[in-house]
């Protein structure tokens, strides 16, 4: 049976799919430092564009976009270095003495019920000195081994994270080209329906991107604050950290919460002093989790705070730690699909005109 037109262009369209998917399949560790660097350039791009309207030349606005970018990174860098570097140091020294009070507490605990328990000091001791006193090397070739990471797959990393600003920057020169040259290549009866799309898109995810800036200012306010409170001396290094790591779900507040920890031990030496910064991060993420995401990102996409609990959870089950990353803003794209579909069955002959019901015969 010959084919229609129209069933000849779906599969002209299902075959173009198909390529494009193998495609990205095969080239995705090629292709994930240019993906990366199109959102890097998508999120700068209202910089550069108002730094233009301002006769800015837009090469020179994208390179202050680009080394603002890169300014804060390195703000965030040396926020997290001079913490880790303060605190090991005073590993070998404190937690000796730590566990010399624990073994004071957990063996007369022990014994109670009959249990010789105690931990080995002098074991952990010689550990510790065997970490931080010239083995650095051997423990970080060992743990290189042991997830698997080759000395040209770590360059790889290295070379990514150089790229990446250096691609980023083109795009922002071209920005403008790119997109319309990109737009040429939709069907000229598309292109007003896609470019409404677009435009929908666009404003959607600029709300979730101001909404999660506003969420990480919040939150490292908010840490800040709280650790300082409790007493801790590296509050704000730790509570800002902590704030604008949360773009990483799950991540940045576990990295930033094992930073407090370690602080606090160190410094309090008290089970209730950890305990009050323990609670500090228990508090803050409830208040993240049911109120700030939910509110300030999902009021400003549209989506209801079950919602974008839902999708947190649905998109990390389904795509693992990337999906939790792209859960929000694919949700938001999902959003305004949803939106058009309805809108057009709201416009439909299905839902307009249905079919007529058939009137009963009476019998006389």
């Amino acid at each position: 049976m010959p084919l229609t037109p129209n069933q000849i262009r779906a599969l002209l369209w299902a075959a173009i799919a198909v390529v494009i998917w193998l495609l990205l399949a095969l080239l995705a560790p090629v292709l994930m430092p240019f993906l990366l660097a199109a959102v890097l350039a998508y999120a700068l791009h209202p910089l550069v564009e108002r730094l233009h309207s301002r006769r800015v030349p837009r090469w020179l606005g994208a390179g202050l976009a680009i080394a603002l970018l890169m300014l804060v990174m390195f703000a965030v860098v040396l926020l997290i270095v001079p913490v880790i570097t303060k605190q090991v140091p005073l590993l070998r020294e404190q937690v000796p003495e730590l566990l010399d009070r624990l073994n004071q507490w957990l063996t007369p605990l022990a014994g109670r019920f009959g249990v010789n328990l105690a931990v080995d000091v002098t074991l952990v001791r010689e550990w510790l000195g065997k970490l931080i006193s010239g083995h650095e090397g051997e423990i970080i070739e060992g743990l290189l081994s042991s997830l698997r990471i080759g000395g040209s797959a770590l360059a790889a990393v290295f070379g990514n994270l150089f790229l990446m600003p250096i691609v980023a920057y083109y795009l922002l020169l071209d920005w403008a080209r790119l997109v319309e040259r990109t737009k040429s290549l939709i069907p000229p009866r598309w292109r007003e329906r896609v470019q409404s799309f677009l435009d929908e898109t666009d404003e959607v995810l600029g709300q979730y991107l101001r909404g999660q800036l506003l969420v990480m200012g919040v939150l490292a306010v908010l840490y800040t604050v709280a650790l300082a409170l409790v007493g801790l001396n590296l509050a704000l290094p730790i509570g800002v950290f902590t704030g604008l790591a949360v773009f990483v779900p799950y991540l940045g507040f576990g990295l930033g919460l094992v930073l407090a920890l370690l602080a606090a031990l160190l410094e309090f030496q008290t089970v209730l002093g950890v305990a009050l910064v323990a609670g500090v991060y228990l508090v803050g993420q409830l208040i993240e989790s049911l109120y700030l995401t939910p509110r300030l990102l999902g009021e400003r996409i549209g989506l209801h705070p079950i919602a974008v609990i839902f999708a947190l959870l649905a998109f990390g089950h389904l795509f693992g730690f990337v999906g939790v990353l792209i859960a929000l803003p694919a949700s938001a794209v999902l959003l305004v699909a949803i939106r058009r579909a309805q809108q057009g069955y709201m416009t439909s002959d299905l839902y307009l005109n249905g079919p007529t019901p058939v009137a009963r015969k009476t019998e006389p």
